[in-house]
């Protein structure tokens, strides 16, 4: 007869179940040693700063210094001794320079104290009612003022013609253009007061070198007298 065991005493019946506690414990025990954190102690130093209240200053001793008062004024003599002055002094008497209405100032003066100048006035006469128009050299041995004014024109345009220089820049510049030139002949026959109008400046520049350029002339004559005469004339820039 065969001897049953205890199934009580069966060792190997939950080794099943103490396998998976024991893994368990392990996977547990495992994940706390990798999420354990460890801090640093840090140190405090407290500094202490000792402060005495013992603060006794040793103050100097100062010497109080008497100053004598000043002495008193001098008092006034007991008896006034009155002293007569005998020099007589005179009144300066001042008068009033103050005048008015009331007053009258005679003023005498000879005619031949007075010395009178005469002040030639410059006359300016237009170049076309002019009665004797400037004389341009060349142009003396001419008979009548308007054969004389033919003239002047003539020769005028022949010296422009003659001085001509187109500018180099305004060449380059492809500037051209019709520049309006007024200039006066004075009392003396000299050319005064070149004023110039056109597209550029270097061209007016041009235009009033040649017109300075112009020879001293007789001046112009009305009534009997030399007068200015003012005169314009275009000078025209072309580039061909």
């Amino acid at each position: 007869m065969r001897a049953k065991k205890n199934p009580k005493a069966d060792l190997n019946r939950d080794s099943g179940l103490f396998f998976v506690i024991g893994l368990t414990i392990v996977l547990f025990t495992t994940w706390m040693v990798l999420e354990h954190k460890t801090y640093d102690t840090e140190e405090q130093i407290v500094q202490m700063t000792n402060v005495s209240d013992d603060l006794n200053e040793d103050v100097p001793i100062t010497e109080k210094i008497n100053t004598p008062p000043p002495p008193p004024p001098p008092s006034a003599p007991e008896i006034i001794e009155v002293v007569e002055d005998a020099a007589e002094i005179e009144e300066t008497i001042i008068e009033s320079t103050e005048i008015n209405q009331e007053t009258v100032i005679d003023a005498i003066m000879e005619v031949g104290d007075v010395a009178v100048e005469e002040v030639e006035e410059d006359i300016t006469v237009p170049f076309a009612i002019i009665e004797n128009a400037p004389i341009f050299p060349g142009c003396e041995n001419v008979q009548g003022n308007e054969e004389r004014k033919a003239c002047f024109q003539e020769k005028v345009q022949k010296h422009v013609i003659k001085e001509f220089n187109y500018p180099q820049i305004a060449v380059e510049l492809g500037i051209e253009g019709k520049v309006y030139v007024q200039f006066v002949i004075d009392a003396q026959g000299k050319i005064t007061d070149i004023r110039t109008r056109g597209p550029d400046k270097g061209l007016e520049k041009e235009a009033a070198r040649i017109i300075a350029a112009l020879p001293q002339m007789k001046p112009g004559m009305q009534r009997g007298r030399p007068v200015r005469v003012p005169y314009s004339i275009p000078v025209n820039f072309k580039l061909l």
